[in-house]
């Protein structure tokens, strides 16, 4: 198959005509309006013609690693962000930089790095491309550009099967890392919603957030060590379990997106895949007494693998009924399930919580039982294509995700949905908001917020902005943080500027010229 030049994931898995149209048909009776008029999708022809031309040809020490053709420029144009989305669709690759760097080696990437810096060209770090947040985005901001694609350095290098860590290249796709692990009986158990197209080196420099619930929920606590080429040389961490020796340089390469250096190997640590299994679905009368729920089983030491709660609009959308529903499940690749469940099945219960069909469990090598869990989690997969699938008809649909402490989820829930269901209405006409939880942890959740509302012809990117700069005023002014698992990028970071002590950016931007003396690496993204 092949990657679309515009839209999320593989053309052949884009809804096609007949699937656009019912699409849209659904959702102007969900918002109350007319139903949409579709219209064509781009071809590759015709965005490769609006394609700028390069600026700068590639320095002559890296021409062997570079390709400036149109095409290969406009797919490092963008990430897919909705806003990346409508400009791809509309064949606006005025940000497609002027050429891609294919390294094969860290040697290579050196040399990239000293190339650029000596002609002053901007290098963004390119992994997967799926970078929501402007991330990846390197040309069009008046300066030349180079996008620094690692797919090249894919490989799992080593594995300790003592130990339960292996050493992996930057450029590993989610899927490609899994299948060179899988003869080891071992996984790294971090997925995503964009597993299938992003890199390791791009989860450790955004600092995601995986598909479970509590424990190792973000690449943070799987990564052992880190190695990353600088302008200023190589930055090479020890591996190690733990450490008290002073600030952890890892800290520092973790969620440093592109600005200190490209990430090109990580030691990671591992899991056994899992034996057991157990899920269940409890359905609420309402969306906070869900929440008083999942905060119970957060803060009782069970660790379940997933603790998703589901606002009723967000339920019906997925397909998994009407109410407020708590997806549970527990994974164990050492012992049987049935304790953990019965009692988190309880705790719910106490909360109002009620399961009518139980829970279900699972040996390995058993098919799961098909039911709402299911399919929630095809619906959860499938969620980057249909928002794809609605820009072509005029529907703006956009996330955004924050983390907040108990105490404040429920003033921080009333004020995004009071704020933004004004900002629909105004600048929309109409519109509705859902809510979920990705994650949960004992000292609050992070609460994930998807929007839609109509669109005017010409008008899509004024207006998601004016409702994006909503969201994230009331998330900030409810005491949340501008993002959970999303990354910074450059959408995010007026916001992340108010969040941070000026001390620390001070701090970041001392060790950014200490790095990159020559400004090169990711301009514009979390420093000056």
């Amino acid at each position: 198959m092949r990657r679309s030049f515009w839209a999320w994931g593989w053309e052949e898995r884009l809804p096609d005509e007949a699937a656009r149209g019912a699409l849209g048909h659904q959702v102007s009776a969900a918002l109350g309006v007319a139903p949409p008029e579709a219209r064509p999708l781009p071809t590759v022809d015709q965005a490769v013609a609006r394609v700028p031309a390069p600026t700068v040809a590639p320095p002559r020490a890296i021409a062997d690693l570079c390709d400036s053709s149109p095409e290969a420029r406009l797919r490092h144009a963008y990430g897919r962000a909705y806003r990346d989305l409508v400009r791809g669709f509309g064949c606006d690759f005025s940000a497609a930089p002027d050429f891609v760097c294919l390294p094969r080696s860290e040697e290579d990437v050196s040399r990239a790095l000293d190339a650029c810096a000596h002609a002053g060209i901007a290098v963004a770090p390119y992994g997967g491309g799926t970078s929501v947040v402007g991330g990846v985005e390197a040309g069009g901001r008046g300066r030349p550009a180079c996008s620094l694609d690692l797919s090249r350095l894919s490989r799992v290098l080593e594995v300790d099967d003592v130990s339960r860590a292996a050493r992996i290249q930057a450029g590993a796709l989610g899927p490609d890392l899994e299948a060179q692990l899988r003869p080891h009986g071992l996984t790294l158990r971090h997925f995503p919603q964009s597993f299938e197209f992003s890199t390791l080196g791009g989860w450790i420099a955004t600092r995601a957030g995986g598909h479970f619930a509590t424990l190792f929920t973000r690449i943070d606590e799987l990564v052992e060590s880190v190695r990353m080429i600088t302008p200023a040389g190589v930055w090479a961490t020890r591996r190690l379990p733990s450490s008290g020796a002073g600030p952890s340089p890892d800290r520092l390469a973790l969620g440093s997106e592109g600005i200190l250096g490209v990430v090109t190997e990580a030691w990671v640590r591992l899991h056994p895949h899992p034996r057991f299994r157990a899920s269940a679905n409890v359905s609420f009368s309402d969306v906070l007494a869900g929440a008083r729920a999942a905060r119970a089983i957060a803060q009782s030491g069970l660790h379940p693998a997933n603790c998703r709660l589901l606002d009723p609009t967000e339920a019906l959308l997925n397909g998994v009924g009407d109410q407020a529903v708590l997806l549970l499940a527990f994974e164990s690749s050492d012992h049987p399930l049935e304790p953990w469940m019965s009692r988190a099945l309880a705790i719910a219960a106490d909360a109002g919580g009620a399961c009518p069909r139980g829970p279900s469990y699972r040996d390995a090598g058993e098919k799961a039982r098909e039911g709402e869990s299911a399919r929630w989690r095809e619906a959860f997969f499938a969620a980057p294509y249909l928002q794809s699938a609605l820009v072509p008809l005029g529907i703006i649909a956009d996330t955004f995700e924050t983390a907040c402490t108990w105490d404040r989820f429920e003033d921080l829930h009333a004020r995004v949905r009071a704020d933004m269901t004004d900002g629909l209405r105004r600048v929309c006409g109409a519109g509705t908001l859902t809510c979920r939880f990705t994650h949960v942890y004992p000292d609050g959740p992070a609460p994930y917020f998807t929007f839609l509302g109509p669109a005017r012809r010409g008008s899509e990117l004024s207006q998601w902005a004016e409702l994006k700069a909503a969201a994230s005023e009331a998330v900030l002014g409810a005491g949340g943080t501008i993002t959970h698992h999303h990354a910074v990028g450059r959408t995010h970071r007026p916001w992340y500027d108010r969040e941070r002590p000026e001390p620390f950016a001070a701090a970041l931007r001392a060790a950014k010229r200490q790095l990159d003396p020559a400004g090169i690496l990711n301009p514009g993204v979390l420093v000056d």
